[in-house]
């Protein structure tokens, strides 16, 4: 079989057996903090085993992919080293929510192991709990007590975290050793046993005291490693050696000339598959809305690719090549995970720009470790010390891992302790420079709290908690903090009938400190009156709205790859910071700009509900930031369910018909693959005409006077442009010859770029150099078109007018024209033509 038929055999096995199969979740969890990646099956389900979430069925499966690079699950440094450790990989799982339980999951996993897909009985083992005699008693009836071994916590007890569900499970182990003795190696972490299944029995909850308690529901969630029985089912001893990994590796082969080894210490082979596994998890994770960046998540991504660009140069590689092997990542699993194909241009932007950038310093930095190689060697020592470490990162961009990958090729080692505190030295330096500096407050502010009550009122009264120099903190308050890109409101604050102005309000703890601006007097009564700015905190309003509008905009004509990745609102714009590889086209420019204002147009009504955070989630396509801190509470703003929901603590209209008109003023790059829209609505459109105006009336008069300055650069560069030419005039009336048996001369003039005005100058002139007896055609040839003037001598107007010859010369030249008898002009495209026509001048006016 396969990969397509063995990933789909397991789908309908489950299918027959009740299961509903469900998509896989992306590898990018937006809706869970906690984690950077996607890194098992059950992630997706976390709330049910929590018991904080339901779903409307009680078995499901499916296929989902993982991604495994950092904390407890982190398999990079064994990739391409060993045959079956990946940074992405597929989980096929089936799960019970309360369903069945061991018996029916053990039956289950025997059937479509032994009876569908017939792998030989005698090759399987299961492992056990130490103490799960009831599982143990149930592989009996399949396998023999030889074939079933217990083990402990380590090895057979699983846990989601310190507290919570837990239980234990029963993994399943395929012998691959010849002579089938694999036995004693189960669980040994060697390739010829091999763990293909986990069962895991979800029957307690760890209490914070350690102790053990039964659930009330108990729960099956399984992981089978679909790189794994692939292996075993099409009967090669690696993962890479399956059609899974193989057209990868084969296009690799076709690009660098190489042929792949299986051998575990051949450079290519290693080489060939870190480069197969590592494109994987970046075409799936840009796919899923990642990018690759400097910081989390990104930066995870960033340390991978440039990983694959180091065994990439190991090849003989010195361009770009990683982005060359997406297509074949599409074209193998883009049936079962169309978020590829449907993403597979930007994917490739990503993955080519991050290449060309790194490219540009890995040599320069290859460069650094030579010298700090040679310098080692010189002391007799092996040791490159965090400072050196620190200095290629942060100079050269090489991850500090690349850096031990590199120096372990050397036979170095590496200070990673001290590269790690010169890192925590940077990121404190880092925070201290990004801290808004706020006079501190005299008092223990620590446990004051503020109450914000300005979502609808913006005025109110209030006790005063702490005042010290201009700041103040109340009870409540209608003033809203800056943050989450909001800025902050503007108002005044009154104290014993004195007025205050408030321009900056910052949350400190759970206080609300209103920065006035002047010291504030001691107040003979402990009471304000705090009354915000409505226009401003209205236009704010406005712009936050609109930016929601904008964020899913920017999704549906971009792409789902789009993320914020920053913003500002404030009263007179907005700025929404975004992840896109390359520049917003003008006319996509304007279908975003269309689809927010035909939802302002819609006249939507904006709900803002405070839902626990678990249901939020569930909400279809909510909008919510990897990273922020979210409390059991959080605050959903939707305009029309079918398009924008957000978490969101700022403040809204009430009304997408609020907002009044949307109007983005530019689009840029701020960061590599990072762009930014800045944006107006309303007042903010407003104030922007009313500017316009004032710039158009201001410059007007330099406007003018600039144009009259040019027109007279024009005239002046004219006459210049003719008298140059003029100068050459005599000599050819001198080389002028005459028409056959008559003292008629003759002359044809051909110039370079003279408009029609200058050349009808140059005909004058050359009528005054004439005298008499003369004839002349003048041409020049401007923007592919032909410009004609013919000049007559007073004594041959009547016999040969200028009209008439210069008529006919036109005619031939595929154009037009007439005048006067002394002078005639006319204009011709046919410029090919032109010296056949000019060199049979005195033929065209004999005839005429």
């Amino acid at each position: 079989m396969n990969s397509r038929q063995i990933r789909q055999s397991f789908l309908d096995f489950f299918a027959s057996k009740g299961h509903k199969i469900v998509q896989s979740a992306p590898v990018v969890p937006h809706g869970d903090p906690t984690l950077l990646f996607t890194n098992a099956g059950m992630n997706q389900f976390k709330d049910v085993f929590l018991g904080t979430g339901t779903r409307d069925y009680t078995r499901c499966a499916d296929t989902q992919k993982c991604i495994r690079v950092s904390g407890k699950h982190n398999d990079l440094e064994e990739v391409g080293y060993d045959t079956y450790h990946h940074t992405l990989f597929e989980m096929l799982g089936n799960w019970s929510f309360g369903d069945y339980y061991k018996k029916e999951a053990i039956a289950f996993a025997w059937e479509l192991l032994t009876s569908v897909w017939k792998l030989p009985k005698d090759r399987i083992h299961a492992t056990v709990f130490r103490t799960d005699d009831e599982s143990f008693e149930l592989w009996k009836e399949y396998l023999p007590v030889e074939q079933i071994h217990r083990f402990d916590e380590k090895d057979n007890f699983w846990e989601m975290g310190e507290t919570g569900p837990c239980g234990p499970c029963t993994e399943i182990h395929f012998d691959r050793t010849p002579d089938k003795s694999g036995g004693p190696l189960v669980n040994m972490g060697v390739p010829e046993v091999i763990e293909v299944w986990n069962l895991v029995f979800i029957q307690y909850n760890r209490k914070p005291d350690g102790s053990l308690e039964e659930l009330l529901s108990k729960h099956v969630d399984t992981g089978m490693g679909f790189e794994r029985i692939c292996a075993v089912m099409q009967h090669v001893d690696s993962n890479y050696d399956t059609d899974v990994f193989m057209p990868i590796i084969k296009k690799i082969e076709q690009l660098s000339g190489e042929q792949y080894s299986t051998s575990l210490e051949n450079t290519v082979g290693i080489a060939m598959r870190v480069i197969s596994d590592h494109i994987r998890t970046l075409v799936f994770s840009i796919a899923d809305g990642a990018m690759p960046g400097n910081e989390g998540r990104s930066y995870v991504l960033r340390r991978i690719l440039r990983r694959a660009c180091r065994y990439a140069r190991n090849l003989g590689f010195t361009e770009p090549i990683l982005y060359k092997l997406t297509s074949i990542i599409s074209e193998t699993m883009g049936d079962i995970f169309p978020e590829v194909p449907q993403n597979l241009e930007h994917i490739k932007r990503v993955i080519k720009a991050e290449e060309e950038s790194f490219l540009q310093t890995l040599d320069r930095g290859l460069d650094r470790f030579e010298e700090i190689e040679i310098s080692l060697k010189n002391a007799s020592e092996t040791l490159i010390q965090g400072s050196d470490i620190f200095l290629l990162y942060d100079s050269f961009g090489f991850p500090a891992d690349l850096t031990e990958l590199i120096a372990k090729e050397r036979g170095l080692t590496v200070d990673l302790a001290g590269f790690k505190e010169l890192m925590d030295q940077q990121k404190e330096r880092s925070r201290n420079a990004r801290k808004q500096v706020l006079q501190q407050v005299e008092g223990n502010i620590t446990d004051s709290k503020t109450t914000f009550d300005g979502w609808t009122s913006l005025q109110s009264q209030s006790n005063i908690i702490h005042f010290a120099d201009n700041h103040i903190i109340t009870e409540t308050t209608p003033f809203y903090a800056e943050m989450g890109g909001q800025q902050s409101d503007y108002g005044t604050i009154t104290i014993d009938q004195e007025i205050y102005s408030i321009r900056n309000v910052q949350k400190q703890g759970n206080a609300i400190i209103h920065i006035a601006d002047r010291e504030i007097l001691a107040p003979h009564k402990p009471i304000a009156t705090l009354s915000v700015d409505f226009n401003r905190r209205w236009d704010i309003q406005k712009n936050h709205s609109a930016t929601h509008l904008l964020h899913e905009a920017l999704r549906r004509v971009l792409g789902n790859h789009v993320q914020q990745s920053g913003s500002l609102v404030s009263a007179e714009y907005l700025r929404f910071d975004f992840s896109h590889i390359q520049k917003v086209s003008n006319s996509e420019i304007k279908e975003i700009q269309a689809l927010v204002n035909d939802k302002i147009r819609e006249r939507i009504e904006v709900i803002t509900r405070e839902l626990p955070i678990d249901q939020a989630r569930n909400i279809p396509h909510v909008k919510m930031f990897f990273g922020d801190k979210y409390g059991d509470t959080v605050r959903v703003v939707t305009i029309d369910e079918q398009f924008s929901s957000e978490f969101c603590g700022g403040t809204h209209v009430q009304n997408s018909s609020d907002i009044g008109y949307f109007h983005i003023l530019n689009e840029s790059a701020i960061a590599s693959g990072i762009r930014r829209i800045e944006a107006i609505t309303s007042f903010g459109i407003a104030q922007y005409i009313a500017d316009l105006h004032h710039t158009i009336e201001t410059e007007k008069h330099t406007i003018d006077s600039l144009h009259d300055s040019l027109k007279s650069l024009e005239k002046e560069l004219s006459i210049v442009k003719v008298q140059e030419v003029s100068s050459k005039l005599s000599e050819l009336i001198d080389q002028a010859y005459h028409i056959s048996n008559t003292s008629i001369k003759l002359i044809p003039v051909k110039t370079d770029r003279l408009s029609m005005e200058e050349l009808k100058m140059l005909g004058d002139n050359m009528r005054s150099l004439i005298g008499k007896s003369g004839i002349a055609v003048l041409s020049s040839i401007v923007d592919d078109k032909i410009n004609l003037v013919c000049i007559v001598t007073d004594d041959l107007t009547k016999e040969y007018p200028a009209g008439r010859i210069i008529g006919d010369i036109a005619k031939r030249l595929g154009g037009g024209g007439g005048g006067k008898p002394h002078m005639a002009t006319a204009g011709a495209k046919d410029i090919h033509k032109l010296d056949e026509v000019l060199d049979s001048l005195e033929q065209i006016i004999q005839k005429s």
